[in-house]
């Protein structure tokens, strides 16, 4: 059955989406943004929907980071035709585990008979599950054409959970669930707003990065997000759950780049240490401590700058040289204050994600950290730059901020490398891997820095500088909007999360108190009007 399911599904994913713009099963409202789902949000909703026994089986197609966050790229990235053939393989898969005999019992009901339709039964299951794969109830025509096509499957196999598997589905490839669908309707003063479903939608995604929950669900029908009191009690039980780490974590991920780990290769001559295993455990190291510090112990989130408070494991014991005679996988750890650590900046992490195979480079470090903390992003070289006097580090120039200083001589690199290279070499004190080091090829590396006419010294004062930079705060403040709203960071006016930074930073920079302050605004549900949308053109295959 299932090699005849596929291609007939594809057909009608294909039709699904070709159809979108005049489907009927928009409800209320004029569609403002559609945003893909991405892989762990459509992992963390079959999990939330079906249960977690369920398995995914499938590839997904990659997001692209524009502006700093990839999260932005799912407003813009449309379906390609592979991309067609694997959402139609998963929902098979899905719907053939959902109505399997072992998973029956979870069902709402069961039919008259195993060997014919039941109208009834269908509908009960679509209209249930519907809701929650669509975050909104199915419309009637919604409702019959699941059930049409269940009743002829079933038939015509004489099986209703055939017939029923197929129901199920057209749903799991339908657009409204493979995309956030969020739908804009009249608000005062001419304005629009999103309507109460997409309200519950982008809370829930923001939050615990999965479907909207039933008590969300429940309260976004009966209107309660659209009132001060509900939103207010909504959005204090999803910070009130463990499951904001589970946000909080997509959030940190996609702003601190981590997904950079998947191409990170070290020259494994010169770095035998180096392997799979550090890299999973470094980049784990960083979430645990920012979630940590942001959501845990509600700390200062310049702290994040200078702590010297992480978590280890014994892979990444020995690629800080430590000793490692814990029992458990993760532990607490405290670098000492002659390390040379400071906060995420001095982490496996950062160090090896922004440098070379087989040497660092304070280039791609500063330009990392402008653009991740400070949300400056810096230009890319034109194409016909002659890196080779940085490159040649056999030459006489022995050390790297020799080869950089003659390289920035060159008046259309001088820029760029001035705005950019002071932060990576104050971190030089660090190799390709994250290992302290004061020596390069026989020479002392020189750790002083200077930015906006502050001199410091090594990636402790590089730390301190952040720390007190209102910069790095109030780019934390807009990648949290842009994130949350699917918007380029760098479009993003200062006005539009204004009352949320003024919150963060009032609070001591708490980011549960920008979050809440955030979500609560007046504006944050704010749509464009219906004439500057065009639903479907994000739908189109390439």
């Amino acid at each position: 059955m299932r090699n005849l399911a596929v291609p007939f599904l594809s057909l009608t994913l294909l039709a699904s989406f070709a159809g979108v713009e005049c489907a009927s099963a928009a409800p209320s409202g004029q569609v403002a943004s559609m945003r893909r789902l991405t892989q762990a949000e459509y992992r963390n909703s079959i999990a939330d929907i079906f249960g977690k026994e369920i398995e995914v089986r499938g590839a997904f197609e990659p997001t692209i980071r524009i502006a700093g966050l990839q999260s932005t790229s799912t407003g813009v990235l449309s379906v390609t035709p592979v991309g067609f053939e694997s959402f139609s393989s998963m929902a098979d898969s899905i719907a053939a585990q959902v109505t399997a005999e072992k998973y029956r019992a979870k069902l709402p009901c069961k039919p008259k008979s195993d060997k014919a339709p039941d109208d009834a039964c269908t509908s009960q299951v679509m209209n249930q599950y519907g809701r929650m794969l669509f975050r909104r109830p199915l419309s009637s025509d919604e409702t019959k054409n699941a059930v049409k096509l269940s009743n002829s499957l079933a038939k015509s196999q004489n099986d209703f959970y055939a017939g029923l598997r197929y129901g199920l589905a057209s749903l799991l490839q339908s657009p409204n669930f493979l995309f956030r669908l969020e739908n804009a309707v009249p608000a005062d003063n001419k304005q629009y707003t999103l309507d109460p479903y997409s309200r519950a939608t982008r809370l829930s995604y923001l939050m615990w990065n999965s479907t909207p929950d039933a008590e969300l669900l429940q309260a976004a029908e009966k209107g309660e997000l659209n009132n001060a009191a509900g939103l207010d009690k909504q959005v204090d039980r999803l910070m009130a759950s463990p499951r904001l780490d589970d946000g909080m974590r997509a959030f940190f991920n996609d702003m601190l780049e981590l997904d950079t780990f998947d191409t990170v290769s070290k020259d494994s001559i010169l770095y035998p240490k180096w392997s799979s295993g550090i890299a999973a455990s470094a980049r784990e190291e960083t979430l645990r401590t920012t979630i940590d510090l942001a959501l845990h112990a509600n700390g200062d989130m310049r702290d994040l700058m200078t702590t010297r408070k992480t978590f280890i494991n014994r892979n990444l014991a020995a690629d800080y040289q430590l000793p490692f005679a814990f029992k458990g996988d993760w532990m607490p750890y405290e670098f000492s204050a002659d390390s040379g650590r400071s906060g995420v900046l001095t982490q496996a992490s950062m160090l090896t994600m922004f440098s070379h195979p087989g040497r660092s480079s304070p280039t791609k470090r500063g330009v990392a950290i402008m653009d991740i903390f400070l949300c400056e992003p810096t230009p890319a070289p034109p194409a016909n730059v002659d890196f080779s006097v940085v490159n040649d580090v056999n030459g006489a120039l022995k050390t790297v901020r020799e080869r950089l200083t003659a390289h920035a001589t060159n008046s259309t690199c001088a820029s760029c490398h001035n705005h950019s290279d002071p932060i990576g070499l104050s971190m030089e004190g660090f190799d390709t891997i994250g290992q302290r080091r004061t020596m390069e090829n026989g020479k002392q590396i020189d750790l002083t820095a200077t930015i906006q006419n502050k001199k410091f010294e090594g990636a402790e004062g590089l730390g301190k500088f952040l720390h007190d930079n209102p910069k790095y705060t109030a780019c934390v403040a807009r990648k949290v909007y842009a994130y949350s709203r699917g918007e380029n960071s760098e479009d993003v006016a200062a006005s539009a999360f204004k009352n949320a930074n003024k919150a963060f930073t009032d609070s001591g920079f708490r980011m549960r108190a920008l979050l809440k302050a955030m979500v609560e605004d007046k504006d944050f549900f704010s749509a464009p009007p219906p004439e500057t949308t065009k639903p479907g053109t994000k739908l189109a295959a390439q």
